[in-house]
């Protein structure tokens, strides 16, 4: 874990001001936007609904088994940026959401192990329910409001539906709410789920094959009446952050960025949280969106098709954001959409979405590193992912020290560089100066794809006239993160049929 000091700098990104590049060298400004995700297909049945919990689900009849006939256009999800909590500082803001990165870092590097403790274990193979023919797209916000620097997602769970704001994360899989009765339970904003409230909850019993996709408890609890009892769970996500309970199905309805239009999806895989520690801010549970077959993108799969995206507007910006479950036309046919091949995950991490890197450019030239520095390693640890739920980009620390030193040596003596600036570095006094020049800084994948980012997506200017490099080194894990910082205003395309990562740069605000 970071110290306080380190924590508290890593969060700032909730709240800093972005910049705006211009040709030539890239320039920082500092006025920003933050946009939002959409939701590709992929699942189990489907309804339109009111959230009355009154519609049926309007998957049509038939063998599970069969492939889907036809997908839907995609469905889109808005997603919000709210201003930070009323009495809360920046400090505390910035304090609290560098020690949520930390945490999770730290759990990526332990679930990325082969020897993990916990986590999901090897999927098994599903069938695709026959899918609807439309996309799905749907409300987000931002977490600032209650100290997180995730998006939070309104999601209606349960017959009849009940509010609850549930934390998005493509780093993880399981999705979970605090659960009647909490036995060990961290503050949210609201009721916990009440699974007797609800005439659509039932458990997953021990025996069902998808037990076998979450860890049990550490002290597991035997499987004597495989028909009957309940199937425990234990879901781990570094240090004390963690939640344990059964793992049952609900039905989930999401509100779409149409007014007053909602969908609502039966027999989603949950866990239904009694004992939950960690650093989640206020929200009820979280809702994952990584590669695994527990996440809500892979449920919803066979419903809206094998692609999801997102679009993060500017940090700082109280705009709102879209997430798409489904292809989006306009977005597919964008000039300068690009893609990447995922890179293969290690079987232990079948959560992540790895792309290999094959070298950095900053200022136009490539860095000297070592093609070793990008690669997994037979312990799972190593490679590159790209994640929306950590806030600033990190990088192997060799690749990182090649990266901050790149930067020192070409950035413009006219700015001062800050020697004791705490966590981040390098910094520089850019005071008085509206558009700070800065070398460009652009990825490289082993297929020949490159992805430029603008000054905005890698620098932060302060309040107070200091800008920093947006980039840290990961010396534990090995690991690389193209984190949410770096994602802004950049149209990104999960396209898991193709197994591929699209990007196109897009003023995300207006998507």
């Amino acid at each position: 874990m970071a110290q306080p000091a380190e924590r508290s700098l890593l969060l700032l990104l909730v709240l800093l001001s972005p910049f705006v590049a211009s040709a030539g060298v890239a320039k920082l400004n500092s006025s920003s936007p933050l946009f939002g995700i959409e939701f590709p297909p992929f699942n189990t049945a489907v309804a339109d609904t009111g959230c009355d919990g009154k519609l049926v689900a309007a998957e049509e009849a038939g063998d599970e088994r069969t492939q889907p006939a036809s997908l839907s256009p995609s469905l889109k999800l808005h997603m919000t940026r709210r201003a930070a909590a009323a009495g809360r500082t920046r400090k505390d803001s910035v304090l609290d959401s560098a020690q949520k990165d930390a945490a999770r870092i730290e759990t990526m590097r332990r679930r990325a192990s082969s020897a993990r403790p916990g986590g999901e274990r090897a999927p098994a193979a599903y069938s695709p329910r026959r899918a609807l023919s439309e996309r799905l797209v749907a409300t987000v916000e931002s977490g600032v409001a209650v100290g997180s620097g995730e998006y939070l997602m309104d999601v209606y769970v349960g017959t009849p539906p009940r509010r609850f704001r549930m934390i998005m994360d493509t780093g993880s899989d399981l999705n979970w709410l605090q659960c009647a009765p909490c036995l060990d339970c961290f503050e949210q904003r609201g009721p916990v789920f009440e699974p007797a409230a609800s005439s659509s909850y039932r458990n997953v019993n021990c025996g069902d094959r998808r037990c076998s996709l979450v860890a049990p408890p550490e002290a597991p609890r035997a499987c004597r009446r495989p028909g009957e009892d309940p199937c425990p769970y234990y879901y781990w996500y570094g240090d004390q952050s963690n939640t344990t309970g059964d793992l049952a199905l609900e039905s989930f309805t999401v509100n779409l960025t149409a007014p007053g239009a909602s969908r609502r999806v039966d027999g989603v895989v949950f866990g239904c949280g009694h004992r939950n520690r960690g650093l989640f801010h206020g929200a009820a549970g979280l809702l994952g969106l990584g590669r695994g077959p527990l996440s809500f993108a892979s449920q919803l799969r066979a419903v809206y098709g094998h692609t999801f995206s997102y679009c993060l507007v500017d940090h700082g910006s109280d705009v709102g954001s879209k997430v798409v479950f489904g292809e989006d036309p306009l977005l597919l046919a964008h000039p300068r959409l690009n893609y990447t091949a995922f890179a293969p995950a290690s079987s232990p991490a079948d959560t992540f979405y790895y792309v290999q890197l094959r070298g950095v450019l900053v200022g136009g030239e490539l860095l000297n590193i070592s093609s070793d520095t990008w690669g997994v390693s037979k312990d799972g640890s190593g490679g590159t992912i790209i994640d929306s739920g950590t806030t600033l980009s990190y990088f192997a620390e060799p690749a990182y020290r090649v990266i901050r030193q790149a930067f020192v040596e070409r950035m413009s003596r006219s700015y001062p560089l800050i020697t004791d600036f705490p966590v981040l570095n390098p910094c520089y006094n850019v005071s008085g100066v509206e558009r700070p020049e800065v070398p460009e800084l652009s990825l490289v994948f082993a297929d020949g794809a490159v992805w430029d980012f603008p000054a905005e997506n890698y620098f932060i200017r302060l309040d107070d006239g200091i800008m920093c490099l947006a980039v840290l080194g990961t010396p534990r894990s090995g690991m690389s993160i193209i984190g949410n910082f770096q994602q802004q205003n950049f149209h990104v395309v999960y396209d898991l049929q193709e197994n591929r990562l699209g990007f196109a740069p897009r003023r995300c605000a207006e998507v």
